[in-house]
């Protein structure tokens, strides 16, 4: 990755001192001060990156400057700042991290009332008053309000997590759990929630310190460690978390990862059987949340990619539970955002309720193999003239263009899109076998490689 900005539907993000440097977060603090309104209360929270402190402050500064009240969660998950948000009913909320991105990365996420990300259409607006200084609403000296602080959101996140499980079966089972925190948010939080649902704690990288020990993307190849934490303590199971504990990777009993996709489709499992309703994730997420929900006769709602876009349509529709297939879990009776506090409660909640360990139940889930390869996104080239390239390569077949250009195969789907998190092209498919879905992935690499030809040097 390089270090240039990245501005999307995702926020703003960098790498800290060459994309995202101490002028450009100034200036998106005074942004989005000037798009919420003079005495708006913003909720501000991150990570424990190294950096976190320094762009917490610009930020910070920024909403000040325009006359914003800024109540301060400090170091917490990124749910937790959502959760904030409802709870001082403020008019929106700063998350600052990169997530899964690697540590020299930082990045402002911007969410409006109630916690939720902002759409295209107000991300776009937010842009366009960053890019034009002149319009920055400044205050007066007697107008610039002092920061407050507010050392109670995790709890207050905490408890409500708890309110949604059945605590007293889960303290039964007197689970032992490994969890990698990669030394992030999940550090201050996850333990102490695990040890007040009767679990005994066997953690790895939970010293919350910012220096990640590997990438910090809970996928199976950033796992091995725990995986073998697992095995090597009797865990009945494994948790690995990211950064900001937006995304939950679980581990067997046995040391096997069972892979991000998993995540969901267990959760969903489980809700479903006690409670049917609509189902909402996007286009890239797994078949398998299809054959889970068929079987408990409920819709299957697809949106494109994006924690907004599920979220609203999980409102339109009266969703159940929603999220992504990259361990993203919402549970809209706790708050409309991908949480995974409550994705492990509710796991550790179905193996109590179920009596049967995280292998067994991982059973249950039809098995489909996805493979996920990305390629380098040229700066200069346009998402929407590759896709239209992308398009002509693939001409013939039958594609679903919610979001990128899908592929529907009778075996399997090929999904081709630009990120927006990293300068890269995500090609991913599922398919019955392996084999096949790494040839639809080639086959992806190809017609990303003629669409790039036909575009020629920018």
């Amino acid at each position: 990755m390089d270090g240039r900005l990245m501005i999307s539907v995702s926020g703003v993000r960098g790498v800290v001192g060459e994309g995202l440097d101490p002028i450009t977060v100034a200036r998106f603090g005074a942004a989005f001060g000037t798009f919420l309104g003079k005495g708006s209360k913003v909720v501000v929270g991150r990570d424990t990156r190294t950096s976190g402190e320094m762009v917490k402050s610009l930020a910070v500064g920024g909403l000040l400057s325009t006359g914003c009240k800024v109540i301060d969660v400090g170091i917490c998950p990124t749910p937790t700042v959502q959760v904030a948000v409802m709870h001082h009913k403020a008019e929106g909320g700063v998350a600052i991290t990169a997530s899964h991105n690697p540590a020299e990365w930082n990045a402002l996420k911007f969410m409006g009332p109630e916690g939720i990300f902002l759409d295209s259409a107000q991300g776009e607006r937010l842009v366009s008053i960053f890019e034009n200084p002149q319009s920055y609403r400044y205050a007066k000296w007697d107008e610039i309000r002092p920061v407050e602080g507010d050392e109670g959101a995790v709890e207050r996140h905490i408890e409500a997590v708890l309110s949604l499980v059945n605590v007293g079966a889960i303290r039964g089972r007197k689970f032992k759990v490994a969890v990698d925190c990669c030394n992030g948010a999940g550090a201050l939080v996850i333990p102490e929630l695990l040890s007040r649902l009767g679990c005994e704690v066997i953690p790895l990288h939970c010293q919350p310190n910012g220096l990640f020990p590997h990438n910090p993307e809970p996928v199976a190849e950033n796992i091995g460690e725990l995986c073998q934490l697992v095995r090597e303590s009797g865990a009945d199971v494994g948790f690995a978390f990211d950064a900001d504990v937006d995304r939950l990777a679980i581990v067997s009993e046995r040391g096997e990862p069972l892979g991000e996709e998993h995540t969901m489709a267990l959760v969903v499992d489980y809700v479903l059987s006690r409670r049917p309703g609509v189902v909402v994730t996007n286009v890239s997420t797994s078949m398998a949340i299809d054959d889970v929900a068929e079987r408990y006769g409920c819709k299957v709602v697809r949106t494109p990619v994006g924690e907004v876009n599920v979220c609203k349509a999980m409102r339109e529709h009266g969703a159940v539970i929603g999220g992504e297939g990259n361990g993203g879990i919402i549970v809209p009776d706790l708050h409309y955002g991908r949480d995974a506090l409550i994705g492990a409660a509710l796991v550790l909640e179905y193996m109590a309720e179920a009596g049967e360990p995280i292998s067994a139940l991982a059973g249950r889930i039809p098995r489909y193999f996805m493979v996920k390869g990305k390629m380098p996104l040229p700066q200069g080239v346009s998402r929407e003239e590759l896709l239209s390239k992308v398009r002509a390569a693939l001409e013939g077949l039958k594609m679903d263009l919610t979001d990128g250009v899908k592929v529907i195969c009778e075996d399997g789907w090929l999904h081709i899109r630009p990120s927006g998190t990293e300068p890269v092209v995500r090609i991913i498919a599922e398919a019955e076998g392996e084999e096949r879905a790494r040839e639809l992935v080639e086959e992806g690499r190809k017609a990303v490689e003629m669409a790039m030809s036909r575009i020629g040097p920018p």
